[in-house]
């Protein structure tokens, strides 16, 4: 399986955003679509996990202003940022777990800058 992501977003405080992940290949031992985020020298940060029968979870920073959401058809998965602020500046990473070895599959990251 692999995961292609947006390219580098950018945007003003209080601004909105949408990212998307698209995947290819067999999705057939996929538990979750998931989004991290991780700048450098920290460690990674769970921001929202849609699974397979579409039931969502959000990181604590999250919950409220992003939202994210996935075509199982596609097999594409999306996230809805809004009131961003400078300190969601950040690379985003989707993820897909799996119910097999490798369990973690992380696509190349997009880089997400919100300033002035």
């Amino acid at each position: 399986v692999q995961l292609q992501a947006s390219e580098e977003a950018r945007c003003g405080p209080g601004g909105s955003l949408r990212i998307s992940c698209a995947a290819s290949g067999s999705m057939s031992d996929v538990i979750s679509m998931n989004w991290y985020r991780q700048n450098p020298d920290q460690p990674r940060e769970f921001v929202a996990s849609v699974a397979n029968d579409g039931s969502t979870e959000y990181g604590p920073a999250f919950q409220g202003r992003f939202h994210a959401s996935r075509d199982m058809a596609e097999n594409t998965l999306d996230l809805q940022m809004n009131s961003l602020k400078p300190e969601d500046t950040s690379t985003y990473y989707c993820n897909l777990r799996r119910a097999e070895i490798p369990y973690n599959i992380f696509g190349r990251g997009t880089l997400v800058t919100v300033s002035s």
